[in-house]
């Protein structure tokens, strides 16, 4: 069940303002009591009633003596900075009506001149009007004009946004996947080397030496067994029977 709003005035009937009285009292130094404790303020209550001989205090009077010798301590300009009374708070109240007022006749007004340019729309004369009251229909309807152009253009933006992905996303789907090159087949390890140019530089010396080898005869002949090369009858082949060394080089010394 909801509660519903209490009017802010004097109650007249005694019983009932007697026990709104003590209620709210004690709603008021519970509220300063925990006001206290969470922020860790120092706060004092004094109560004054024709119910009560002796006022109601919070916390003790010992503690209402020192926060307000506290008080009393400050500049002027301090103590009266935040300070309200009965008629400031009026006041400010008064002035906080004044602005609601003031912005529901606005917004009365808006929706009255709101209904008169949908009469106009279908068919309503201007006659009984005045200046002011077609110049506030003018601007409502500027005002909707400007509503339905952004809401134009937003559509706009995101139509084009959903345009251009469809399109790249067709885009995708329609190119054709590049063919992948073939893997390069393994060669078989037969103890040559597999770097480019250091293996064609290896097979293209061996076979160049087994030619050559081929081509001279008197080098298998001096690879033979029967030169030995131990002693003095030691046999040179291709008929040199001088002690000169065997790997005699005319280009060494």
């Amino acid at each position: 069940m909801t509660r519903r709003k209490v009017k802010l005035c004097y109650i007249t009937d005694d019983s009932t303002r007697k026990t709104c009285f003590k209620k709210r009292k004690k709603g008021l130094l519970k509220k300063v009591c925990e006001l206290s404790t969470l922020c860790g303020i120092d706060a004092c209550a004094i109560i004054y009633s024709h119910y009560n001989n002796q006022p109601d205090v919070w916390p003790s009077h010992h503690g209402v003596q020192r926060i307000v010798s506290q008080f009393q301590r400050m500049p002027e300009m301090e103590q009266s900075k935040r300070m309200m009374d009965q008629d400031s708070f009026l006041k400010q109240r008064i002035m906080k009506s004044n602005d609601q007022l003031i912005k529901q006749r606005r917004d009365n007004r808006e929706k009255e001149m709101t209904e008169v340019m949908f009469q106009m729309l279908v068919g309503r004369s201007l006659q009984p009007f005045d200046m002011i009251d077609l110049n506030d229909v003018g601007w409502t309807i500027e005002q909707y004009l400007k509503d339905i152009y952004k809401y134009q253009s937003t559509n706009n933006r995101m139509a084009m946004v959903a345009g251009s992905s469809s399109s790249s996303t067709a885009v995708e789907l329609l190119a054709p996947t590049p063919p992948q090159p073939p893997a390069p087949t393994p060669l078989p390890d037969h103890g040559v080397m597999r770097n480019g140019g250091e293996s064609s530089q290896a097979v293209a010396s061996s076979s160049g030496g087994l030619d050559l080898m081929e081509k001279q005869p008197w080098f298998m002949n001096l690879m033979s067994p029967r030169a030995s090369f131990c002693g003095d009858d030691m046999m040179l082949p291709l008929g040199d029977t001088c002690h000169t060394p065997l790997w005699l080089n005319n280009f060494h010394p």
